[in-house]
């Protein structure tokens, strides 16, 4: 995976197969290095992308995770091979549902997964040690930046959807910082109360 040197974030991704986490339909493309089109006018992002994203979050194994944007739940299952445990969050109940299925066939048990708005975060179990957004806003939502743990990481598409900045930020007592850049991509919008007007959201399959 080009760019990407964490061995433990190369390893997962070599056991992970791709093409359980994807509609039935592009199984044969699910192996390229490539989006693909899901539900509610979305996308499951690049493998190579997604490596460089969670490789910034520097996971040890005792973490405890937020995920904002579960989508078919591929991010989910490596997020749940590097980490403590995994709280991913999700808009829609039909993505919900299949990226369970596909967590219950690898067997990823350390992943709890709600229906929600992401751009809330989930106070009941913060702090999180590491949260990655998996859709783009011009600038992290308040709420997930007061529930990172003291020297947590966040990683989110900064921009307003279909032209973004992946940034890595780290907490610093009250203060969120902006470390570095990971790279460019296009995102699809983050919507909730904290990005994106849930009404624009597309609300059919």
């Amino acid at each position: 995976m080009a760019g990407v040197r964490d061995e433990r974030v190369l390893a997962a991704m070599v056991e992970l197969p791709r093409a359980l986490f994807v509609p039935s339909e592009l199984a044969a493309d699910a192996y390229l290095d490539t989006p693909l089109r899901i539900s509610h006018r979305q996308v499951t992002t690049q493998p190579s992308l997604v490596a460089k994203m969670v490789e910034a979050l520097a996971l040890r194994g005792d973490e405890k995770v937020l995920e904002v944007g579960t989508g078919y739940g591929y991010q989910t299952a490596l997020l749940a091979a590097l980490a403590r445990e995994v709280w991913s969050i999700e808009l829609w109940q039909d993505m919900i549902d299949a990226a369970r299925a596909s967590l219950r066939a690898v067997g990823a048990t350390n992943v709890e997964l709600l229906r929600g708005d992401g751009t809330c975060g989930l106070p009941s179990r913060a702090p999180f040690d590491a949260i990655v957004v998996a859709a783009a806003f011009p600038i992290v939502p308040p709420p997930l930046a007061e529930q990172l743990a003291e020297g947590g990481r966040l990683v989110q598409p900064i921009g307003p959807g279909g032209h973004e900045d992946v940034r890595l930020f780290e907490r610093n007592g009250n203060e969120l910082v902006e470390k570095r850049s990971i790279t460019g991509a296009h995102f699809v919008r983050l919507f909730g109360e904290h990005g994106h007007s849930l009404e624009e959201a597309p609300a059919e399959p």
